[in-house]
């Protein structure tokens, strides 16, 4: 096992290869410095060392399924388009003309024949190419002869994602995920559509939300509501270049909460879910989980949703992936959140929150988005129409829901506290495994490439 100190077992039902645990991997006990959390220098470093570095998650494939269909992916201080090229392949461009440097696209989405720069009005096809140079006879041939595509990036696509790489010598990307690939494929994240997407900027630094979202063991201070139907004693596995992955048991209390007997409000909302009815529910509030599962099972034998490649625990449960550098996953069968913390620009001290609820439609009774996730009941479940980014702003309540609300408000508190001259750096537990590995990771690639 990964922690002999977390020997916690969470399983219920039948055992199921899916949930046997990662690799051993000890990141050791080291303290590391807080200036990873607000100085400006290290900021700039960890652009050009890791981000710049790295595959980073663009948006999901259904996003860009017909030619000409784009989507601007902006982190840091870059932005990028990612569009369904007419060869059918899936390209990506910065977006600059490179005439005079101005963005060409400035909506979120959208779908266009080619690209046509605002400020002069150059043209580019769809996979990048100069096609028209407004007054061509103005310019001297020998000013003409110079490159005037657009410059493109790596960009490819697994497990119904599309990422994207600034460095041209990475690695191909499915070699990259290998150690979760197989894992993600089980969802068919390709088969989801995009139902819900926010995007939300906190006063903290974009690692203080990635270690937020890696541990629960905050859940019982922060989310005491949580406790009542979610445990936060669960499996952490990781695996190397700073993947992890977390099974958080929903369905049943913590076992720091009093009472596992009755079946509270948060319990009922899961087994209705299911399609339990929880006044017929004769069982306790800690075996409701296991009956969340065999429900789910009934219903996808009923309706062939396909669940037999699923373990007991994926039916039931949260099972979140961290993808270095900046991606939390929460897979289900039936929906997939996805969450990513993206640098600010110039300021270590914010970060732009983003997440998306993808959802794969069926018509079958009962089957639908866990409803914990919160959409709203006119959410269009189809995936006919995607819907437009609700932002907030600093400072701003995100309207996430409670608990990211709660989040939000705490972050800033955190990061006020890691830029004190009293804070000497975090003491991780071994319920914040994936903070550390995350971290190991961080610091490795930091010192590798210093000298590139």
């Amino acid at each position: 096992m990964n922690y002999p100190h977390l020997p916690w077992e969470i399983h219920v039902g039948d055992p199921h290869p899916f949930n046997a645990r990662g690799p051993s991997i000890d990141n050791g006990t080291a303290r590391p410095t807080p200036d990873r959390y607000h100085d400006p220098e290290f900021a700039r470093l960890e652009w050009e060392r890791v981000f710049a570095r790295n595959w980073l998650l663009a948006c999901p494939v259904s996003d860009i399924r017909e030619a000409g269909d784009f989507v601007r992916f902006d982190i840091g201080p870059e932005s990028f388009i990612i569009v369904r090229g007419d060869d059918d392949d899936v390209h990506a461009h910065y977006n600059v003309c490179p005439h005079r440097g101005s963005q060409l696209v400035q909506s979120d989405t959208g779908s266009l024949p080619r690209f046509t720069c605002p400020f002069h009005s150059w043209k580019f096809n769809l996979e990048g190419e100069n096609v028209a140079v407004t007054d061509p006879e103005t310019f001297r041939p020998e000013v003409l002869c110079h490159d005037r595509n657009l410059t493109s990036v790596r960009c490819e696509v697994a497990a119904g994602l599309v990422f994207i790489s600034m460095d041209p010598d990475v690695q191909p990307l499915k070699q990259w995920l290998a150690p979760i690939l197989g894992q993600l494929e089980l969802y068919d994240i390709a088969e989801m559509n995009v139902v819900q997407h926010r995007r939300s900027d906190w006063g903290s630094n974009w690692k203080g939300g990635v270690d937020a979202f890696a541990e629960t063991y905050h859940l019982h201070a922060v989310h005491p509501q949580t406790q009542c139907l979610m445990d936060d004693r669960t499996q952490i596995d990781l695996y190397p270049g700073g993947f992890s992955r977390q099974f958080v048991p929903f369905a049943q209390p913590s076992r720091r909460y009093a009472d596992q007997e009755t079946v509270n409000p948060g319990i009922e909302l899961m087994l209705r879910d299911a399609g339990i009815d929880p006044a017929q529910f004769e069982g306790t509030a800690h075996e409701s989980r296991a009956a969340v599962q065999q429900a789910k099972r009934d219903r996808s034998r009923r309706f062939g949703l396909g669940y037999d490649k699923f373990s007991d625990t994926q039916l039931s449960d949260s099972t979140i992936y961290s993808v270095f550098p900046n991606v939390q996953i929460g897979c289900h069968p039936e929906a997939v959140f996805l969450h990513r913390f993206i640098p600010h620009p110039t300021d270590p001290n914010q970060f732009t929150y983003d997440t998306c609820i993808l959802f794969r439609y069926i018509n079958a009774p009962g089957y639908a988005a866990p409803a914990w996730m919160g959409l709203a009941e006119d959410t269009d479940l189809t995936g006919n129409t995607r819907p437009d980014i609700i932002r907030t702003g600093l400072g701003e309540p995100p309207g996430m829901g409670e608990v990211l609300d709660q989040d939000s408000e705490l972050l800033p508190i955190v990061q006020a506290g890691a830029r004190s001259r009293g804070f000497r750096g975090p003491l991780w537990s071994e319920q914040e495994a994936r903070l550390r590995h995350f971290h190991a990771e961080l610091d490795r690639q930091m010192a590798e490439n210093a000298g590139g």
